[in-house]
């Protein structure tokens, strides 16, 4: 739901629970060694927008698997995350799954959300080249911790 306040238009509910943690992850000091942006699409699903350069490459040329393992618990917890409007998650384990090299260029992490309501949740992710092909997948499980999003720097509600 959108409310019109005067000119502004302001999201209400989940819409922007969606777009604080959107801020909170542009906030977070490692993303400032990635070029990349966030978006929650919709309940459950996340998409991420990275561009890989040699920064990122390991002494065989190709991306390193920390950057395959950030793009794609990324994208996995924020769709989990979505759907949580209290708590920060943690990631409690993660499984990834390379299928080809990953060069310079645009990739995009696309997650979502499997099972889990309550404490501990499953989410997917998947790395799509600029290709069009799939390079990486990834699951993860990720749980309620004590941090309150509210408290966090960068979550902010619009």
């Amino acid at each position: 739901m959108i409310l019109e306040l005067g000119s502004v238009t302001r999201p209400e509910g989940a819409a922007a629970h969606h777009r604080a943690l959107e801020a909170l992850y542009a906030a977070a000091p490692i993303n400032r060694f990635f070029d990349s942006t966030l978006e929650i699409t919709a309940p459950g699903e996340a998409r991420i927008h990275f561009t890989v350069d040699q920064r990122h490459f390991h002494a065989g040329g190709a991306a390193h698997g920390t950057s395959y393992f950030k793009m794609l618990d990324d994208a996995a917890f924020y769709a989990a995350n979505s759907l949580v409007t209290d708590r920060f998650l943690l990631t409690t384990q993660f499984s990834l799954l390379f299928t080809r090299p990953l060069g310079e260029g645009p990739v995009t992490a696309e997650g979502r959300w499997i099972s889990g309501q309550r404490r501990v949740f499953v989410a997917d992710a998947r790395l799509i080249a600029a290709d069009g092909e799939e390079v990486a997948r990834g699951t993860g499980t990720f749980m309620r911790s004590r941090i309150a999003l509210s408290g966090l720097p960068g979550y902010r509600l619009p």
